[in-house]
């Protein structure tokens, strides 16, 4: 029992010089990276000028980027983004495929370390040990027990940093894309929201025209009836009536089918209660954003963040591609015991140890080595080129958007002021019909023309609404990104 004790503390001694040479091991990785310094391309827009428009009544401080709760201030609207968010199957994939590259970054991080393991073995064999005598055998035994570490290559030249850089880039996107996923959820749950809302507006409007054009038409048979009408003023009455209930069949199917997409957007039923019967104009901030925002805001949108991301593995790829051109050194130790018996494996004197260095130099590759530099260099300038675009889309997208603020306002004024006249001229040739002035064709014409000013009125109201919900969706969703970016400092220093 004593010489056992004993030997436990020499086996744990060697045990310290195991993982005294794997620290020494670590300290040669990472004493060269050939990985080029990265460097934060250029924006091929202008990113210091910043955007003006009228500050909202939400109390926000000049330059703050709204968040979507207080975005959206319509708690039913509220209530449905956060059903969508959720239980939509695709968010759900894309906070997997984040927890996904999540597990094997740490994979490849693993790949910086030592591994050191314990195993033991027995081995028996039965030999024969003379050939002369029938049945004459020897049965041997042998009994080990090891500390060793596995196979580890010496990270000279910074190749593992490298390809662990890549997966924390790949990681890193891929919560960018997350955040995407969610901006992009939360505009369509929003748009779809309000197009319920026109679709009840649309759909009011159609029954309407059709009472009115059903109360029409009983004039005018009553007319024809009498003899005051003729053949081809009942007819026309007729196509107006059929042309009202085709679009009250329209409108019950847009309805219907925007049902359909809000129930595929929340993942699971929304009910009627959530939903508006008419265009919501409140349902968001009164106005796009606050005055004197900063262009700059557009490069933390997860679109362009993904990019960077994209850009940053391929640099690091640089440096795995160089760092083929150098030697691989790879170690190879343990320390135990051997024994023929298992009642001494741990007595003095069975100790065993092994070291085996190698190195792989490479001499004479085809040219394999430096066309995947090459390759890599050439993947660098087009992630450059994709970072450079993501920029320009973003900018043309805002810009866009603004463009559509600016003047949606003047254009549904301009509507309004269609519908009044539309309005105000079919109540004139209801009148001048009555009193025999003109034929029914001006009515059914300027019929026609109210409903259709009526009709774009309500689409009209809805593109105002839209369209800030889309500025939203092009400013980045007004994600908050300190989280991602106090994420990436910790995983750098740890």
């Amino acid at each position: 029992m004593i010489e056992n004790k004993m030997f436990f503390r020499r086996l744990s001694r060697r045990a310290v010089l195991v993982a005294g040479g794997a620290a020494a091991a670590l300290t040669l990785t990472g004493c060269l990276n050939l990985a080029p310094k990265y460097e934060q391309p250029s924006a091929p827009a202008e990113t210091t000028s910043s955007w003006s428009v009228s500050p909202h009544a939400a109390g926000l401080k000049e330059g703050e980027v709204v968040v979507w709760k207080r975005f959206f201030l319509d708690p039913r609207l509220q209530q449905v983004i956060r059903l969508a968010l959720d239980n939509n199957r695709d968010l759900r994939q894309s906070m997997l495929e984040v927890e996904r590259l999540r597990q094997l970054y740490r994979v490849s991080r693993a790949e910086l370390f030592p591994t050191v393991g314990a195993a033991a073995s027995a081995a028996h064999q039965r030999a024969s040990v003379d050939t002369t005598l029938p049945g004459a055998s020897r049965i041997s035994h042998a009994y080990s027990a090891n500390l060793a570490m596995a196979s580890y290559e010496l990270d000279l030249f910074g190749k593992i940093r490298n390809l662990n850089e890549q997966a924390l880039q790949a990681y890193f996107a891929s919560e960018d894309a997350r955040r995407s996923a969610q901006n992009t959820l939360i505009a369509e749950v929003a748009t779809v929201w309000l197009s319920i809302g026109a679709d009840h507006a649309s759909l009011d409007l159609a029954r309407k025209t059709l009472s009115s054009q059903t109360e029409s038409f009983r004039l005018v048979e009553q007319s024809y009836n009498a003899g005051t009408a003729n053949k081809l003023e009942l007819n026309q009455a007729k196509e107006i009536v059929a042309s009202a209930k085709t679009a009250v069949q329209t409108a019950i199917n847009a309805l219907n089918q925007d049902k359909n997409a809000m129930r595929l957007l929340a993942g699971a039923e929304v009910s009627e209660n959530l939903l508006p019967t008419k265009i919501e104009l409140g349902a968001t901030l009164p106005a796009s954003m606050p005055a004197g925002l900063p262009s700059e805001v557009l490069l933390r949108r997860p679109d362009i963040s993904i990019a960077e991301r994209n850009l940053r593995a391929a640099n690091a790829n640089i440096g795995v591609a160089r760092a083929a051109f150098f030697p691989s050194i790879t170690l190879t130790s343990s320390i135990g015991t051997l024994s023929t018996d298992m009642s001494n494996l741990f007595e003095g004197g069975r100790g065993t140890w092994g070291f085996t260095p190698s190195i792989t130099l490479p001499i004479f590759t085809g040219g394999a080595n430096t066309a995947n530099l090459a390759a890599a260099r050439v993947y660098q300038k087009e992630q450059i080129a994709a970072y450079e675009k993501a920029i320009q889309v973003a900018f043309r997208e805002v810009n866009d958007a603004l463009s559509t603020e600016s003047t949606i306002t003047k254009r549904l004024d301009a509507q309004n002021e269609m519908v009044d006249a539309a309005v105000e001229a079919y109540d004139l040739a209801q009148l001048r019909y009555r009193h025999g002035v003109d034929s029914f064709l001006s009515v059914l014409d300027s019929q026609r023309t109210m409903f259709s000013a009526q009709q774009a009125q309500i689409q009209t109201r809805l593109a105002r609404a839209v369209s800030i919900v889309t500025l939203y969706k092009v400013l980045g969703g007004g994600q908050e990104i300190e989280e991602t970016v106090q994420a990436e400092k910790e995983n750098r220093t740890s």
